[in-house]
């Protein structure tokens, strides 16, 4: 199977192919550069494998949450590639990602997720390790630090932006150990293609067009109270 991810949810940039067992992938930290960078990113990992769009299998993106921008750039790209080249798309969960990332750098089997959200509010999910694949156990959601709800089980890891921003109230209301928390962790597109390949092989793709976007929270900039 021959599958091609891409993410740009929030400071970092990647592409990944999958071909079977085999990865190749770009990745940089790039703040305001995705939409510079994502298309040749894409480029240079078929160039490297021999192979053109039409050649794929599928296509995966990470469709959020995270930085309103960022998704939307990731899924503006993954539709135009898909709908040139007939291809279906698997939408991943950023969150998810996230949690196959520390599963693939630390063999986290539990991990409680956390994207900082601004606004002083998280993304967060719980992701559980079933079938060779990290899989939301619950609802995303997006809602204070101090709030999220505790952990797993005693093993459980953090992952994501919100642990650097929000250690402190994190750790206090999850009860996940400081040794196991992966703050400086990015989403990276090797983890989409992981998570895309799975869902591709249960054939739980959709067509471009349904490709969407899912942002959780609708308010775009925090509003200011007027006297």
């Amino acid at each position: 199977m021959k599958l091609l991810a891409i993410d740009t949810t929030e400071d970092s940039c990647s592409a990944a192919l999958c071909i079977d067992d085999e990865m190749l992938w770009r990745f940089e930290i790039a703040p305001r550069r995705h939409s510079e960078l994502v298309l040749p990113m894409v480029d240079e990992v078929l160039a490297e494998a021999g192979l053109a769009v039409r050649q794929l299998d599928a296509l995966a993106f990470s469709r959020g949450p995270g930085s309103f921008t960022g998704v939307r750039i990731a899924t503006g790209v993954t539709q135009g590639i898909a709908l040139g080249a007939d291809l279906p798309v698997v939408p991943v969960s950023t969150l998810a990602a996230l949690a196959q990332g520390a599963w693939r750098l630390r063999g986290a089997t539990t991990v409680l997720s956390a994207l900082d959200a601004r606004m002083g509010e998280v993304y967060w999910a719980c992701c559980r390790f079933l079938n060779d694949s990290m899989v939301l156990d619950g609802e995303e959601r997006v809602g204070r630090p101090d709030l999220a709800i505790e952990a797993l089980d005693d093993a459980c890891w953090g992952a994501g932006s919100g642990w650097a921003v929000y250690p402190d109230l994190l750790l206090q209301s999850t009860g996940v150990s400081s040794q196991r928390v992966l703050g400086e962790q990015r989403i990276h597109a090797r983890d989409v293609a992981s998570l895309g390949l799975v869902a591709l092989l249960a054939g739980q793709t959709v067509a471009a067009e349904e490709a969407l976007p899912v942002y959780i929270r609708d308010n775009v900039a925090e509003k200011t109270a007027r006297p």
